[in-house]
C-alpha cells in the first residue's frame, strides 16, 4: 500500500497537467513562428519525441487486457493521448457516447437532457431536449450553447467524426421526399373523339 501512496505522490493533479498542456502549445507556437535551423530541428525533435511515445501507447493497448483498455480509456489525459496517436482501443461510437453520457449530469442540472443517437453518414448524432416545466430559453435544454457544448466533447474525444448534429425533437432526421417526375403526376388528357367522315 505505501507503493501506491508513493506513486500516487509523483503523479500531476489535472490542472497541473492542464497548465503544462497550455504552455507546450504556447512553446511550439512560438518554435513554428520562428526562422532559422534551430527551430526547424526543435520541431523535428518534438515529432520524433512524439512518434515514438506514441509507438510505446500502442504496444501498451495491443498487450493490455480488457480491463485495462477501460481502465485507460477512462482517464482523460490517457484517452486523448490514445486519440491523438490513433490507438484507442474504443470504436468511435463508445467514445462519442461515452461523452455525452458524462455531459448528461450537466445538462439535466439545467432543465434538459441529451442522449447519444449514432453516427450516420460520419456525423455523430445527438438528441438534446428540453424538459417539460417551462424554465424558458434560458435552461439550456435545447439551447445553442449546451448543443456546442456536446459538440466540442464529442468531437475531442471522436475526432474522426465529421462533425455532431441534433436529431431534430420527435424523431430522426426525415428522409427527403422521392422525386416524382412532373409528368407522372399531369392530369391525362381526355381522349379526343374520332372524327367520323
Amino acid at each position: 500500500m505505501a507503493d501506491d501512496d508513493a506513486q500516487a505522490a509523483v503523479r500531476l493533479p489535472d490542472r497541473a497537467v492542464e497548465a503544462r498542456l497550455a504552455r507546450l502549445d504556447e512553446g511550439l507556437e512560438r518554435l513554428e513562428s520562428a526562422p532559422g535551423p534551430a527551430a526547424r530541428d526543435a520541431l523535428e525533435a518534438v515529432r520524433l519525441l512524439t512518434e515514438v511515445y506514441g509507438e510505446a501507447l500502442a504496444r501498451v493497448v495491443d498487450r493490455a487486457d480488457d480491463a485495462l483498455c477501460e481502465a485507460l480509456a477512462d482517464d482523460e489525459l490517457l484517452a486523448h493521448l490514445l486519440v491523438l496517436h490513433g490507438v484507442h482501443p474504443e470504436p468511435v461510437e463508445r467514445r462519442a457516447a461515452r461523452a455525452v453520457e458524462r455531459l448528461r449530469p450537466a445538462v439535466r442540472e439545467r432543465g434538459g437532457d441529451v442522449e447519444w443517437a449514432g453516427v450516420q453518414d460520419g456525423v455523430g448524432r445527438v438528441r438534446v431536449k428540453k424538459s417539460g416545466g417551462g424554465c424558458g430559453s434560458g435552461c439550456g435544454g435545447g439551447s445553442s450553447d449546451v448543443t456546442e457544448a456536446v459538440r466540442a466533447a464529442v468531437l475531442a474525444v471522436a475526432p474522426e467524426l465529421e462533425g455532431v448534429e441534433p436529431v431534430p425533437e420527435g424523431g430522426e432526421r426525415r428522409a427527403a421526399p422521392a422525386f416524382v417526375p412532373l409528368a407522372t403526376i399531369k392530369r391525362r388528357a381526355a381522349p379526343q373523339p374520332q372524327e367520323t367522315r
